[in-house]
């Protein structure tokens, strides 16, 4: 069939079954705009920025599974759209990002809006494309959709040239694809797989360490059945929150830098360290040479890359989780589960030393009680999305998190501004869940233009502002760390947030106060449209426990028990 570059490009995304895309048109993709006018096979959604279009689409593939789709044009479009790559990047979600390009004649001469995108984005990407030829557009967009879904999942820039969109030839769009140098791993050695179910069976103080990997394999349900087969104790990764459940036995809750008590001292004294989908990343190990120094390391994880590069393994299998995990469970039905009791009554008095916990208040709002008292009401039923900062780690740590795909945030690179679109993301994906926003007063601002495109679009997400007038966890630092020397993190002058949501087609409330808070909640769903919740908090709370920066995972600052005087 004869059709323009631009045509193509909207087939091929109807071919892969896409539903939804996002984006934001320009002079250098303004073809494929054209043509997305003319079909029907996908809905385009205009966002405000091209940030958000790519966070938007990477919350569509977190909620999903499924790959995201955005479109940016040149020059600024792109570099725009450069942060949103990057935090796909780092926790490898599946996305195919196209960007229109000047004319292929003026590459290269500084033309109006060009850009290098492929430069730029070759170290946050799994991999790009420049097209250069009208013919072999269609294979790239088959790959491209390939190469992002397959092996260790990962966004995939198609930059592609204005003249290239106009041109016309003939559009065959492949079955299938064979990349030679490309050949993920899925299976993972027999041998190997063999030996680390004999190092669990031989282990003491064995312990699960769970990624999000687990979550990226669709896995979660073969590793509650490998818990609940061997009675080991686990951990949680903050990308993997809601693999076990949160009212699992077996669930100590999240290590690292902000993981609890019983947690970390699990890791730092275990004999034997099972690693699914996990990267032993820094916020996770701390001081390296005191992480898991006493254990044998079992890795299992997709991208062979990952495996031995910040620590030694002993059992190294390069293999998707799921496949492994068929693989193993089989060979542990004999394993002596009592082998391990001594070791999980000592996790259990761990956890009754210093479990999970803060002060509550009666006078002002604690960020961890507001966190809890959604959990409380809607539970499994909402997808919660967060920016980066404090109110991240409560969610984690505080959020009754039941499933996986439930927790949607910017782990690896921390993007504060990431929450709003991957919530309009998710919500377009999952239309039946009520989806949270679990932000800052400091987040909030980074990508509140798209207040207008969940009005414009009648996408309902719910913002919980927790709003303690500071760039909060940059505080809690200087308060630890810098004398209390506040630069520039206070955000004592603010927008009206209730009336900033109202001027563009939503809803706002103020709140103060726990009832205010239940009854704003509770109205914001019935509501129906997109709202910012503003909820003061108290100013100076801070995320407990913590391990300082290099620090042994042992050696935590932990909270206070008892009400004491306010900071």
């Amino acid at each position: 069939m004869q059709m323009s570059g631009a045509q193509m490009v909207c087939e091929a995304i109807i071919a892969e079954g896409v539903k939804t895309v996002f984006g934001y048109p320009g002079g250098a993709i303004m073809h494929v705009y054209d043509e997305i006018y003319k079909q029907n096979g996908f809905e385009h959604i205009l966002n405000r920025h091209e940030q958000a279009s790519v966070h938007a689409a990477d919350g569509y593939a977190r909620a999903t599974g499924e790959v995201g789709v955005a479109m940016v044009t040149s020059g600024p479009g792109f570099t725009n759209a450069v942060t949103g790559l990057a935090t796909a990047y780092m926790d490898s979600i599946p996305m195919v990002v196209i960007s229109g390009q000047v004319p292929l004649s003026l590459i290269g001469t500084d033309g109006f809006q060009e850009i290098d995108a492929v430069g730029i984005s070759r170290p946050c990407t799994k991999h790009n494309f420049l097209v250069r030829t009208l013919e072999e557009l269609p294979r790239v967009l088959k790959e491209a959709f390939y190469i992002a879904r397959s092996g260790r999942p990962g966004p995939v820039l198609v930059d592609i040239p204005k003249d290239i969109t106009v041109d016309i030839g003939e559009f065959k769009y492949p079955d299938s694809v064979d990349i030679p140098s490309y050949k993920p791993t899925y299976k993972g050695n027999k041998r190997q797989i063999e030996k680390a179910v004999e190092a669990i069976k031989s282990a003491k103080k064995p312990l699960l360490y769970i990624g999000g990997g687990v979550v990226l394999s669709n896995a979660a349900d073969l590793v509650r059945e490998l818990a609940e087969k061997t009675q080991i104790p686990a951990v949680e990764t903050l990308m993997a929150r809601g693999v076990m459940g949160a009212k699992n036995p077996l669930l100590l809750g999240m290590l690292g830098m902000h993981g609890n008590y019983s947690s970390n001292m699990a890791m730092s004294e275990t004999d034997l360290v099972i690693s699914l989908g996990a990267r032993f990343d820094d916020r996770v190990t701390g001081k390296l040479s005191e992480f898991a120094k006493y254990a044998d390391i079992i890795h299992v994880d997709i991208d062979a890359a990952n495996i031995g590069k910040l620590v030694d393994v002993d059992y190294p299998i390069v293999g998707d989780i799921t496949q492994v995990l068929e693989k193993m469970l089989p060979l542990l039905d004999d394993v002596d589960t009592d082998r391990y009791n001594a070791w999980r009554e000592i996790l259990n008095r761990y956890d009754a030393l210093h479990p999970q916990s803060y002060v509550d208040s009666d006078d002002v709002i604690k960020p961890q009680w507001a966190i809890e008292r959604i959990g409380e009401l809607l539970g499994e039923d909402a997808i919660i999305t967060s920016d980066v900062g404090q109110h991240q780690m409560w969610a984690a740590q505080h959020y009754p998190f039941d499933r996986p795909r439930q927790w949607i945030n910017s782990g690896g690179l921390g993007t504060m501004g990431f929450g709003f679109p991957a919530a309009i993301g998710a919500k377009r994906a999952c239309p039946e869940k009520t989806v949270i926003n679990i932000t800052g007063d400091g987040s909030i601002l980074m990508n509140m233009q798209e207040l207008v495109t969940a009005a414009e679009y009648k996408i309902p997400v719910i913002n919980v502002i927790l709003n303690n007038h500071f760039l909060g966890m940059v505080r809690q630092w200087q308060t630890f760390f810098y004398e209390k020397r506040y630069s520039e993190t206070d955000l004592t002058f603010q927008p009206n947030f209730k009336a900033l949501a109202e001027a563009c087609g939503g809803i706002g409330y103020d709140v103060t106060t726990k009832a205010e808070f239940d009854e704003a909640l509770k109205d914001a769903i019935k509501q129906d449209k997109v709202c910012f919740m503003n909820v003061q908090t108290n100013r100076f709370e801070d995320v407990l426990p913590m391990v300082p920066a290099g620090g042994a995972l042992f050696n935590m600052m932990l909270p206070q028990t008892t009400k004491g005087e306010e900071k």
